[in-house]
Protein backbone atom coordinates (compact mmCIF):
# COMPACT_ATOMS: atom_id res chain seq x y z
CA UNK A 1 0.00 0.00 0.00
CA UNK A 2 1.39 3.44 -1.10
CA UNK A 3 1.89 6.39 1.40
CA UNK A 4 -0.57 9.07 -0.57
CA UNK A 5 0.89 12.56 -0.18
CA UNK A 6 -1.96 15.16 -1.61
CA UNK A 7 -0.32 18.12 -2.73
CA UNK A 8 -3.34 20.59 -2.80
CA UNK A 9 -2.97 24.05 -4.35
CA UNK A 10 -4.80 27.31 -5.74
CA UNK A 11 -2.94 28.92 -8.76
CA UNK A 12 -4.14 31.75 -10.97
CA UNK A 13 -1.19 32.37 -12.83
CA UNK A 14 0.34 28.76 -12.99
CA UNK A 15 3.40 29.57 -10.64
CA UNK A 16 2.04 27.99 -7.80
CA UNK A 17 1.00 25.07 -10.07
CA UNK A 18 4.66 24.61 -11.45
CA UNK A 19 5.66 24.21 -7.55
CA UNK A 20 2.94 21.85 -6.78
CA UNK A 21 4.51 19.91 -9.91
CA UNK A 22 7.97 20.19 -8.42
CA UNK A 23 7.02 19.45 -4.81
CA UNK A 24 5.05 16.47 -6.56
CA UNK A 25 8.47 14.95 -7.94
CA UNK A 26 10.44 15.26 -4.73
CA UNK A 27 7.15 13.00 -2.94
CA UNK A 28 8.00 10.72 -5.79
CA UNK A 29 11.74 10.18 -4.73
CA UNK A 30 10.65 8.17 -1.68
CA UNK A 31 10.17 4.77 -2.72
CA UNK A 32 6.20 3.82 -2.33
CA UNK A 33 4.93 7.36 -2.58
CA UNK A 34 2.49 8.63 -4.42
CA UNK A 35 1.70 12.42 -5.17
CA UNK A 36 -1.97 12.80 -5.44
CA UNK A 37 -2.06 16.62 -7.34
CA UNK A 38 -5.67 18.43 -6.24
CA UNK A 39 -6.55 21.66 -6.97
CA UNK A 40 -10.02 24.17 -5.71
CA UNK A 41 -12.23 26.01 -8.55
CA UNK A 42 -11.94 30.10 -7.90
CA UNK A 43 -14.10 31.70 -5.43
CA UNK A 44 -17.47 33.25 -7.37
CA UNK A 45 -18.96 36.27 -6.46
CA UNK A 46 -22.01 34.79 -7.37
CA UNK A 47 -23.85 32.64 -4.61
CA UNK A 48 -24.90 30.13 -7.25
CA UNK A 49 -22.23 27.52 -7.95
CA UNK A 50 -20.99 28.88 -11.36
CA UNK A 51 -17.86 26.60 -12.18
CA UNK A 52 -17.91 23.41 -13.72
CA UNK A 53 -17.74 19.78 -11.48
CA UNK A 54 -14.62 18.99 -13.08
CA UNK A 55 -12.13 21.86 -14.64
CA UNK A 56 -11.38 21.86 -18.40
CA UNK A 57 -8.14 21.69 -18.31
CA UNK A 58 -5.24 20.92 -15.27
CA UNK A 59 -5.72 18.80 -12.13
CA UNK A 60 -9.32 17.84 -10.75
CA UNK A 61 -10.26 19.67 -7.73
CA UNK A 62 -10.29 17.97 -4.64
CA UNK A 63 -12.86 16.25 -2.20
CA UNK A 64 -13.04 15.95 1.03
CA UNK A 65 -12.25 12.48 0.70
CA UNK A 66 -8.52 13.32 -0.73
CA UNK A 67 -8.01 14.89 2.59
CA UNK A 68 -9.40 12.00 4.55
CA UNK A 69 -7.52 9.16 2.58
CA UNK A 70 -4.08 10.88 2.48
CA UNK A 71 -1.07 10.09 4.39
CA UNK A 72 0.39 13.63 4.22
CA UNK A 73 -0.51 16.63 2.73
CA UNK A 74 1.27 19.80 1.47
CA UNK A 75 -0.69 22.86 0.76
CA UNK A 76 0.26 25.66 -1.67
CA UNK A 77 -1.22 28.97 -2.76
CA UNK A 78 -0.37 32.54 -4.43
CA UNK A 79 -0.18 35.31 -1.24
CA UNK A 80 -2.87 37.30 -1.48
CA UNK A 81 -1.97 40.25 0.97
CA UNK A 82 0.68 38.31 3.20
CA UNK A 83 -2.22 35.32 3.04
CA UNK A 84 -3.41 32.67 1.14
CA UNK A 85 -5.61 32.94 -1.64
CA UNK A 86 -9.25 33.06 -0.41
CA UNK A 87 -9.98 29.88 -2.82
CA UNK A 88 -8.00 27.76 -0.87
CA UNK A 89 -9.12 29.07 2.26
CA UNK A 90 -12.87 28.65 1.39
CA UNK A 91 -11.88 25.01 0.64
CA UNK A 92 -10.32 24.93 4.50
CA UNK A 93 -13.04 26.68 5.65
CA UNK A 94 -15.15 23.39 4.68
CA UNK A 95 -13.21 20.67 6.51
CA UNK A 96 -15.04 20.77 9.75
CA UNK A 97 -16.69 17.44 9.47
CA UNK A 98 -13.18 15.53 9.45
CA UNK A 99 -11.57 18.18 12.42
CA UNK A 100 -14.56 16.50 13.99
CA UNK A 101 -13.64 13.06 13.62
CA UNK A 102 -9.78 13.95 14.24
CA UNK A 103 -9.15 12.81 10.57
CA UNK A 104 -5.89 14.69 9.91
CA UNK A 105 -4.74 14.07 13.37
CA UNK A 106 -0.73 13.19 13.35
CA UNK A 107 -0.64 13.43 9.74
CA UNK A 108 2.97 15.59 8.64
CA UNK A 109 2.12 19.02 6.31
CA UNK A 110 3.89 21.59 4.85
CA UNK A 111 2.98 24.56 2.49
CA UNK A 112 4.35 26.57 -0.51
CA UNK A 113 3.38 30.09 -1.73
CA UNK A 114 4.46 32.51 -5.37
CA UNK A 115 4.50 36.39 -4.66
CA UNK A 116 4.77 38.75 -7.03
CA UNK A 117 7.15 40.91 -5.02
CA UNK A 118 10.27 39.91 -3.28
CA UNK A 119 9.11 40.87 0.20
CA UNK A 120 5.15 40.34 -0.65
CA UNK A 121 4.09 38.14 2.35
CA UNK A 122 6.10 34.86 1.52
CA UNK A 123 6.58 33.70 5.31
CA UNK A 124 3.24 35.54 6.07
CA UNK A 125 1.34 33.65 3.61
CA UNK A 126 3.31 29.93 4.70
CA UNK A 127 2.36 30.94 8.54
CA UNK A 128 -1.47 31.30 7.59
CA UNK A 129 -1.29 28.19 5.84
CA UNK A 130 -0.11 26.62 9.10
CA UNK A 131 -2.59 27.89 11.49
CA UNK A 132 -5.68 25.39 9.94
CA UNK A 133 -3.25 22.41 9.73
CA UNK A 134 -2.50 23.00 13.23
CA UNK A 135 -6.09 23.26 14.16
CA UNK A 136 -6.67 19.50 12.28
CA UNK A 137 -3.58 18.24 14.90
CA UNK A 138 -1.67 17.62 11.59
CA UNK A 139 2.65 17.74 12.50
CA UNK A 140 3.91 21.14 10.47
CA UNK A 141 7.22 20.36 8.68
CA UNK A 142 9.10 23.25 6.99
CA UNK A 143 12.51 23.26 5.49
CA UNK A 144 15.43 22.64 7.74
CA UNK A 145 18.98 24.53 6.86
CA UNK A 146 20.43 21.26 5.75
CA UNK A 147 18.67 22.68 2.52
CA UNK A 148 21.94 24.35 1.21
CA UNK A 149 19.26 26.20 -1.04
CA UNK A 150 18.18 28.16 1.81
CA UNK A 151 20.90 30.26 2.48
CA UNK A 152 22.26 30.92 -1.40
CA UNK A 153 18.55 31.89 -2.96
CA UNK A 154 18.34 35.05 -4.27
CA UNK A 155 14.51 34.57 -4.51
CA UNK A 156 12.44 32.21 -2.68
CA UNK A 157 12.79 29.61 -0.07
CA UNK A 158 12.04 30.14 3.73
CA UNK A 159 12.24 27.57 6.86
CA UNK A 160 8.71 27.49 6.82
CA UNK A 161 7.79 25.87 3.44
CA UNK A 162 9.02 26.69 -0.33
CA UNK A 163 8.62 29.89 -2.42
CA UNK A 164 8.93 31.65 -5.06
CA UNK A 165 8.87 35.11 -6.49
CA UNK A 166 7.67 35.22 -9.75
CA UNK A 167 7.83 39.10 -10.46
CA UNK A 168 5.58 42.23 -10.84
CA UNK A 169 4.42 41.13 -14.07
CA UNK A 170 4.48 37.11 -13.30
CA UNK A 171 7.39 36.56 -15.66
CA UNK A 172 9.38 34.69 -13.77
CA UNK A 173 10.03 30.65 -14.02
CA UNK A 174 11.38 28.67 -11.00
CA UNK A 175 14.82 29.27 -10.97
CA UNK A 176 17.30 26.42 -9.76
CA UNK A 177 16.89 26.76 -6.24
CA UNK A 178 13.34 27.20 -5.83
CA UNK A 179 13.14 24.19 -7.82
CA UNK A 180 15.60 21.81 -5.18
CA UNK A 181 13.41 23.13 -2.30
CA UNK A 182 9.92 22.45 -3.37
CA UNK A 183 11.61 18.89 -4.10
CA UNK A 184 12.90 19.05 -0.96
CA UNK A 185 9.76 20.01 0.61
CA UNK A 186 7.64 16.92 -1.20
CA UNK A 187 10.70 14.64 0.02
CA UNK A 188 10.21 15.39 3.63
CA UNK A 189 6.50 15.09 3.80
CA UNK A 190 6.69 11.92 1.99
CA UNK A 191 9.77 10.51 3.97
CA UNK A 192 8.00 11.75 7.46
CA UNK A 193 4.51 10.06 6.15
CA UNK A 194 6.19 6.94 5.32
CA UNK A 195 7.51 6.54 8.80
CA UNK A 196 4.73 7.50 10.78
CA UNK A 197 2.37 5.25 8.38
Amino acid sequence: MSTRILVLYYSRSGHTRSMAKAVARGVEQVSGAEAILRTVPPVSPDTAASQPAIPESGDIYAELSDLAGCDGLILGSPTRFGNMAAPLKYFLDSTSSLWMKGALVDKPAAAFTSTSSLHGGQESTLLSMMLPLLHHGMVYAGLPYREAGLTKTQSGGTPYGASHWAGADNSKTLDTIETELCQALGLRIATLATKLK
